[in-house]
């Protein structure tokens, strides 16, 4: 039983640091950017995953809120992030121009 308590633990902790991630992930985003996706606003989003995180702190795993904290922090994470991102030019191949770029777009020789 040691064993599984211990793995319960982790599950907990695992739990706590991605809600806290979400939350601190979305308490960074601009508010106007919540608007422009067409998600919801930015203090609903706060207070849904601020009440994720703490109910991941006050309840074990087993019970039935953790598990709706969850769900809230995943859909934030691959429905609101991916789109608060897009917006903003977070994503890798935004930053990365080709190497003919110049600082007013493509330099392509005078053709």
């Amino acid at each position: 039983m040691q064993g599984f308590a211990n793995f319960l633990g982790l599950l907990n902790l695992a739990l706590m640091v991605f809600t806290g991630f979400a939350l601190i992930d979305a308490a960074i985003r601009r508010e106007d950017a919540y608007r422009a996706a067409d998600k919801k606003t930015k203090p609903f989003w706060l207070i849904i995953l601020g009440l994720a995180f703490v109910v991941s702190l006050i309840f074990p795993i087993l019970s039935f809120l953790p598990i709706i904290g969850l769900i809230a922090a995943i859909v934030y994470m691959v429905d609101v992030r991916p789109a608060l991102r897009g917006l903003s030019g977070g994503g890798r191949s935004s930053r990365r121009g080709s190497s003919s770029d110049g600082p007013y777009g493509p330099y392509n020789g005078g053709r």
